[in-house]
């Protein structure tokens, strides 16, 4: 079965640099017009094969695109801490019970010093977040499923704030197929 397929609105195509180093997610619109520009290419065509076409001519949907020049990267600094990442993170599961997360909990409260730090913040689901309420781990007998941590890994500024990343996508971003 076939991945769902985002609404034109709000597709997200690839964007490798001229070395085929992944850079960024880009919104469809922008990617057409790089490539009708002439400065980029397509790497991957949407699975589908749509065509998008224009009174003269019809460029191919494109899932990942390269620069046809090559683009200096500054040096990146740490991850800044986003909802969207620590979901990305925790894969969307709580992490006291396993069930889906839909909210973030600090593990040692910020009414008791904790800070809003990636070692502090996990994925929680509503009922959990609600039973923790302000009270520490050791209180409720309670132990985390995975230890939190920062996420390490050239890509995570990428991932971490694309829910619906094509699996074409895998091959650039050094991870394995799902």
């Amino acid at each position: 079965m076939a991945a769902p397929v985002a609404p034109w609105g709000r597709r997200r195509v690839l964007l490798l640099n001229a070395t085929f180093e992944p850079l960024t997610a880009l919104p469809l619109r922008r990617a057409v017009v790089l490539v009708v520009c002439g400065k980029a290419e397509v790497v991957h065509g949407d699975p589908t094969g749509i065509v998008m076409h224009s009174a003269t001519s019809g460029v191919e949907i494109p899932s990942v695109i390269r620069l046809s020049n090559y683009v200096r990267v500054p040096y990146r600094g740490r991850v800044p801490l986003t909802r969207a990442g620590l979901m990305h993170r925790d894969r969307y599961r709580c992490a006291y019970c396993g069930g889906r997360a839909e909210t973030i909990d600090h593990v040692v409260p910020r009414s008791r010093g904790g800070p809003h730090t990636w070692q502090n913040c996990v994925a929680s689901c509503a009922r959990c977040n609600h039973k923790k309420a302000d009270k520490l781990l050791s209180e409720l007998g309670w132990r985390l499923r995975v230890v939190p941590a920062a996420p390490r890994g050239p890509h995570w500024r990428l991932l971490a704030g694309v829910a619906d990343a094509d699996p074409l996508w895998l091959p650039y971003l050094g991870e394995p197929a799902a």
